[in-house]
């Protein structure tokens, strides 16, 4: 080829600045079309108070080689292992004492554990219907818990949906061993995802022609005439605005939400099983609620007499979670269990007296609804989401509702359920009915040969490892990958891309 092959990149986001990353590396010319007015897609920050905050990704899955992990030391950003005992709140709204609390927990940790290993080992006899809440039901009624104990256990695992962002009965068993991550710990990015994408970002920022505010509503990739690749300009993209481009190949790295609303925008239609894949794998409604207070209330320098009153609770742990509770004013028909993480308990500079609360599923979705037609600097903003919260903070040790120290000076949610860019919610999950999940993520990673054809190559965390599915950490791999395969289709190097396979199952190991 006389020239460098022209490369198209949709969406900004980590797997689309890993992807020019290692495409200008190897001698490509690339131009990134992203919709917002930003990169980093679903990774960004936004003022709360004095401080900011993540509002999208704000963990790292598992260590070993774990590329974003590495990233946050080299760029010396504050990571947390928020380990230890948390506070566990009944139905009735009663303080779980620290030894039932840790018993409840161990058994939803080695349920978990066993629910991995069994997925892995029984998945051809698993029913498609069966979900992982099946799955706890099964395992307490083997255990010596008492009849109220095994209730706290059940009630304990459903926050398991706030890692998956829908509830644990909609949860496929079968492929519960998708959701399996690389093994480690998980940190808590407590100086946030800034310098790291920043990182990612520079070389695209450098070399890369990023246009902004520019949403594909049309991809226009006719079916190839010959099988040698050749700079011909095939594949078209037109913006909403009306602009068009023509590249010798396309990265579509939009998430697969907005996949399942978007697959009209191909020209010809993508292959029948493609949309069948994209249609078959679920996606997730995960949403985070910080709400800021003068002090930190329930921290022990400032209620030692509250927290005298219960001394068999865990001293200034990360985690509180709130187990189907009775005393808040909910929609009967949807699961309301919350849980919140203090970053009060990060280590400095990062620490400031907040409470991030995740909310999913239909839960999530009652939140962002009541909000959503709302201006954020509004105070009904702040007052909707203030009596959501407050029967839950105020369970806290050292609440009394007429301290101003206990009365919130700010309030944030996010909203990724009316993000049409954002796919309309979180990252893909794994649910009941589903038939072909490891499949179906095989298929889209492979684009079932579009890219060959047509000159499409798909990335986005729901096409990499099985092991970094809905990470970030799978999305910086996703683009890697594609890139490796565009410079291999074009003759081009191919340095930068790390070896080992990306289609492997993951292991019977619980890397929790």
């Amino acid at each position: 080829m006389s020239s460098k092959p022209h490369v198209g990149i949709i969406g900004a986001g980590l797997a689309g600045l890993r992807c020019a990353d290692i495409l200008i590396q190897n001698g490509a010319r690339v131009t990134i079309l992203e919709a917002r007015d930003r990169v980093g897609g679903r990774i960004c920050q936004d003022s709360l108070g004095e401080h900011k905050v993540d509002l999208g990704p704000n963990w790292i899955h598992g260590q070993g080689e774990n590329p974003i992990m590495s990233l946050a030391e080299a760029t010396k950003t504050v990571t947390y292992d928020p380990d230890g005992g948390n506070y566990m709140v009944s139905r009735d709204g009663k303080f779980i004492s620290e030894a039932l609390g840790t018993r409840v927990s161990e058994f939803v940790w080695t349920t978990i554990a066993e629910a991995f290993t069994y997925s892995n080992e029984q998945r051809e006899k698993i029913r498609p219907e069966e979900s992982l809440y099946d799955f706890f039901v099964t395992k307490v009624r083997q255990t010596d818990f008492s009849e109220e104990e095994q209730q706290l256990c059940l009630d304990a695992c459903r926050l398991w949906g706030a890692y998956v962002g829908e509830p644990t009965k909609r949860q496929s068993l079968r492929f519960f061993r998708l959701e399996e991550c690389i093994d480690g710990y998980n940190y808590f990015v407590a100086g946030t995802y800034t310098k790291i994408l920043e990182q990612i970002a520079k070389k695209a920022q450098s070399h890369a022609d990023i246009k902004l505010n520019h949403p594909i509503v049309n991809i226009d990739a006719p079916i190839r005439k010959t099988d040698t690749p050749t700079n011909e300009n095939q594949v078209t993209l037109t913006t909403a605005s009306g602009d068009r481009f023509t590249f010798d190949d396309v990265v579509i790295t939009c998430p697969l939400g907005w996949l399942k609303h978007n697959t009209n925008v191909f020209t010809p239609s993508l292959p029948p099983r493609l949309l069948k894949a994209i249609d078959s794998i679920s996606y997730g409604r995960l949403e985070k609620v910080f709400v800021k207070f003068p002090k930190a209330f329930w921290q022990t320098s400032s209620s030692s007499s509250s927290t005298e009153k219960n001394s068999d609770l865990p001293v200034n742990p990360v985690f509180t979670q709130f187990l189907q509770p009775n005393y808040a004013d909910h929609p009967e028909d949807l699961e309301w269990n919350q849980e919140c993480l203090s970053i009060a308990s990060l280590p400095e500079p990062c620490a400031h007296p907040t409470l991030l609360f995740y909310t999913y599923g239909p839960g999530g979705a009652h939140i962002v609804d009541s909000i959503a037609s709302l201006d954020p600097s509004s105070k009904e903003y702040k007052d909707t989401l203030i009596a959501k919260l407050q029967p839950f903070y105020s369970k806290l040790p050292g609440y009394d509702a007429s301290s101003p120290d206990c009365v919130p000076d700010a309030v944030l949610a996010t909203r990724w359920q009316t993000d049409p860019y954002a796919g309309f919610g979180s990252y893909c999950n794994f649910q009941v009915g589903l038939e072909e999940g490891d499949r179906d993520i095989e298929v889209m990673r492979s684009g079932a040969g579009v890219g060959a054809e047509r000159g499409l190559w798909f990335a986005g965390e729901h096409t990499s490892p099985f092991v970094a599915l809905g990470t970030t950490t799978g999305a910086y791999w996703s683009g890697e990958r594609v890139a490796g395969q565009v410079c291999e289709r074009r003759g081009l190097t191919c340095v930068g891309v790390r070896s080992g396979k990306d289609d492997s199952l993951p292991s019977a190991k619980a890397s929790l």
